[in-house]
């Protein structure tokens, strides 16, 4: 899920969380945080009410 194009770092961490949050109280369930390496931005893995895994990035 697109969620947080053209943000980096700190801020970008920041906007995953939020929308963590809002998907939470949907039902959605957080996995583990991908905090950047270098090459790739952070990203936040996260399932959906049925178990399937989606990452927020």
């Amino acid at each position: 899920m697109r969620f947080s194009t053209g943000l980096v770092g700190e801020e970008r961490t920041a906007a995953l969380e939020a929308e963590c949050t809002r998907l939470e109280a949907l039902g959605a369930k957080r996995v583990r945080l991908l905090r950047a390496d270098g090459v790739n931005e952070s990203c936040l893995v996260m399932q959906d009410v049925e178990g399937n895994e989606f990452c927020l990035d």
